[in-house]
C-alpha cells in the first residue's frame, strides 16, 4: 500500500477510482472543486466517464441514470449546492438507486462563505429532500480515513442500493497530510445482475419485477414501498454503525464531536489528562445511522457531555436523543467559518470541571 503527500479532495478523488468509480459528475462550487478538477484528468486516462455537468441538479440526475444500471458512479459539491440536490438523492432514495456523494461543508446558511463549516450535518442526516427515507452518512476525521470510507461509500450504497454520502468539511478537503492510498477496492464487489438495468431483456424495468423509478400510485403501494424500505433501514442501523471511543473508561466527562473537530478534541482530551482531568471522546462516523446505543452506553454513569461542533448544535440534538436524559448536556459550538481550536476547548473542560459550578453550567444547553 503506497503512502504519498495528497490534499483531501484530491485522495477522496483518487479513492474513488481505485474503488472502481465508472463514472463522475460534477459541478464547480468552493471548497471541493479539486475532486472535480482531479477527475477530470484522471478519469479520460483510464478510459472512464468524467462530466461536467451544466448545473448541481443535472449532475445528480446523471447519478441516477448511471446508478439505475449498477455502475459505480459519484458527485461532489458543497452545502448550498448540494441543497440543489436533494430531490435527486429523495429520488435515489425511493427509487433504490445507489449512487455516492461527497459533500465538503463550507459555511452558511445561504451562499454563506467558503471558510470550512460543518454546519449540513441537519441537510445530510436528517434529510432535505420530501418524504421519508435516509442517507448513509460517513464522516471522517483524517484524510487516511476518508480515503477508506470514500471506498466504503460505493460498497454500502451497491450493497443496500441507497445513496451514500461522505461528509467532509472544509478543513479535510483542503489539508495535506500522509495517506495510505490503496491501489485497488478495499472491498468486495456486489453482484447488482438481480435488479441493474442492462438494455436488454422483455421490457421490465428491472429483472426482480421492482421499478427504478420514484413515482408510486395507488393501492397503497407507496406505503407498502415505505415499509419495506424502512425495514432496509433497520438492517443498517444494525449491521453498519460505526464510532471511535478515546479515554472513555474512567472519564467524568465525555466530549462529543465529528470530523475535524474531533481531531482537535482529542488533542484537548490529551491535554486535559495532563491537568489531572478525567475526560475522554466519543466520535460517531456514521452520522447516521448515529450510534445510540453505543453512545448511551459510554455516557451512562458519567456526569457530563460536551458536544463540540462548528455549527450552533447540529448534532446535539441527535447527542439528546441517544442519552434519553441520562446525563446532563452542554454545547460550545463555532460558526461561520470560524475553527475552534485545542485551547478553546481545553478552557472549556476546566470550566466544566470546577467544583462548584459544575450544578450551574451543566444545566444550560441549546
Amino acid at each position: 500500500m503506497a503512502r504519498v503527500l495528497m490534499k483531501g479532495n484530491e485522495a477522496m478523488a483518487q479513492a474513488a477510482i481505485n474503488a472502481g468509480c465508472m463514472c463522475y459528475f460534477g459541478y464547480p462550487i468552493t471548497p471541493q472543486n479539486e475532486i472535480g478538477e482531479y477527475m477530470s484528468s484522471k478519469m479520460i486516462e483510464i478510459g472512464r466517464t468524467y462530466i461536467s455537468a451544466e448545473s448541481e441538479l443535472a449532475a445528480v440526475n446523471m447519478l441516477i441514470g448511471a446508478g439505475s444500471t449498477g455502475t459505480l458512479a459519484m458527485t461532489s459539491s458543497s452545502s448550498c449546492a448540494i441543497a440543489l440536490m436533494q430531490e435527486g438523492i429523495s429520488s435515489m432514495a425511493t427509487a433504490e438507486i445507489p449512487g455516492v456523494i461527497v459533500s465538503v461543508m463550507r459555511a452558511g446558511p445561504g451562499l454563506g462563505d467558503i471558510t470550512p463549516s460543518q454546519a449540513d450535518y441537519t441537510q445530510s442526516v436528517k434529510g432535505g429532500g420530501n418524504g421519508d427515507y435516509r442517507t448513509i452518512v460517513l464522516a471522517p476525521s483524517t484524510i487516511n480515513e476518508a480515503v477508506i470510507l470514500t471506498q466504503k461509500a460505493f460498497y454500502l450504497s451497491m450493497k443496500y442500493r441507497n445513496p451514500a454520502m461522505l461528509l467532509a468539511d472544509g478543513i479535510l478537503g483542503q489539508m495535506m497530510e500522509p495517506v495510505e492510498m490503496p491501489e485497488g477496492n478495499a472491498f468486495e464487489k456486489v453482484d447488482t445482475s438481480d435488479w441493474a438495468l442492462d438494455g436488454v431483456g422483455d421490457g421490465d424495468s428491472t429483472r426482480d419485477g421492482r421499478s427504478l423509478m420514484s413515482l408510486h400510485m395507488g393501492d397503497n403501494i407507496l406505503e407498502k414501498l415505505n415499509h419495506r424500505i424502512f425495514k432496509k433501514y433497520a438492517q443498517i442501523e444494525q449491521n453498519e454503525t460505526m464510532c471511535e471511543t478515546y479515554m472513555c473508561d474512567d472519564a467524568d466527562f465525555i466530549i462529543t464531536a465529528f470530523g475535524t473537530v474531533a481531531r482537535v478534541a482529542r488533542s484537548a482530551v490529551n491535554m486535559a489528562r495532563k491537568k489531572g482531568i478525567k475526560v475522554g471522546l466519543f466520535r460517531p462516523i456514521t452520522l447516521w445511522p448515529f450510534p445510540n446505543s453505543e453512545l448511551f452506553n459510554c455516557v451512562k454513569g458519567k456526569k457530563c457531555v460536551l458536544d463540540i461542533e462548528l455549527n450552533m448544535g447540529q448534532m446535539l440534538q441527535d447527542v439528546k436523543i441517544a442519552l434519553n436524559g441520562c446525563t446532563k448536556t452542554e454545547f460550545f459550538g463555532k460558526t461561520g467559518g470560524a475553527i475552534i481550536n485545542s485551547v478553546e476547548i481545553l478552557n472549556k473542560i476546566i470550566e466544566l470541571s470546577k467544583a462548584g459550578q459544575y450544578e450551574t453550567n451543566l444545566t444550560k444547553s441549546i
